[in-house]
């Protein structure tokens, strides 16, 4: 059995054979994939939460983005809130048992001003906390990612959205090397990464798989698996929504190609029955909860009973 191989030390590789991701039964993947993850993450499920720190007016062309400028969304738009707002919200979230807490902005990167604000934003949470921080500010320089870990980042969050061959059909502004160049920044400046995509753009198959190596190699610590809700306003906003079982398969997908990664199931878990019961025995290993940049039909509360009644757990055992 692959799923008992890659348990035992293998990996798989973009050459090698990959046809059964695809053919096999949608359950039998997904017990393999529960295999994998009930051996490197047992029970845990490590839950996080994000506040939008910086809505709107950004100058990316983002296909499926809200906050992007040139789209006509009715976005909220706002610059850096206040440390004040942002500790009580996070105060609140570690108080509810979330594990992590992640402010993030729109646009391209931070302007100085916003970029400093931000720092001391994380100097006050981080005095203030005892969950570890993320952060998800854009394409930063070196210089600006070393600041954030001096000011008590431990990861930070900067998606690939989708493959190589896809990317241009997607943003044009910026390029799939910018973002592989910031994470590669991020991890010289010690931090952990959070890297993973949109699925449901119009990609293929294969670009999901081709993601998924990518991630693979770049040796993301968690993978974030978001599922497109079309925005009114954006350019795919005609586009059809996944189906449960194309989610399933994808999350599945992941697992067997990141064994050791946190899978982390983002936005569009509302297109999955009963909050995504069946991800989360699945393959994935963790989530983000609360109050999210779209809307997602769970809380912090809800998902704590959702993962009680599976046997699972976000403490650590």
């Amino acid at each position: 059995m692959i799923a008992e191989k890659i348990i035992g030390g293998e990996r798989l590789k973009p050459d090698d054979d990959l046809k059964f991701l695809l053919a096999a039964p949608l359950e039998d993947l997904q017990a393999g994939a529960r295999l994998i993850q009930k051996k490197f993450f047992g029970n845990h499920i490590d839950l996080c939460t994000i506040i939008n720190g910086k809505s709107g007016r950004c100058s990316e062309d983002c296909k499926y983005c809200a906050q992007a400028a040139r789209h006509k969304t009715g976005v909220d738009e706002y610059d850096f809130l206040p440390t004040e707002k942002i500790l009580a919200v996070a105060l609140a979230d570690e108080a509810a048992g979330v594990n992590r807490f992640s402010i993030v902005t729109s646009g391209r990167a931070l302007d100085e001003k916003n970029f400093a604000r931000a720092i001391e934003t994380y100097k006050v949470l981080r005095g203030k906390l005892k969950i570890e921080l993320c952060a998800s500010h854009g394409i930063l320089s070196a210089e600006q990612l070393q600041r954030l870990r001096a000011a008590g980042v431990k990861r930070y969050h900067h998606n690939l959205e989708t493959s190589r061959r896809f990317f241009p059909h997607i943003c044009t502004t910026h390029t799939f090397d910018d973002r592989i160049r910031t994470i590669k920044l991020a991890q010289a400046a010690g931090l952990e990464v959070c890297s993973g995509g949109i699925i449901g753009l119009g990609e293929t198959w294969q670009d999901r798989i081709d993601l998924a190596f990518e991630l693979a190699a770049l040796e993301i610590k968690s993978i974030p698996i978001n599922v497109l809700n079309p925005i009114k306003g954006t350019p795919l906003e005609n586009l059809k929504t996944l189906a449960p079982e194309e989610i399933l398969r994808t999350i599945s997908i992941f697992r067997y190609i990141n064994p050791t990664a946190n899978i982390r199931m983002a936005a569009g878990r509302k297109f999955l029955p009963d909050a995504g019961a069946s991800a989360f025995t699945h393959g994935v290993s963790a989530a983000i909860t609360g109050n999210m940049l779209t809307t997602s039909n769970t809380n912090i509360e809800s998902d704590l009973k959702l993962l009680a009644r599976l046997g699972l757990t976000n403490r650590e055992e």
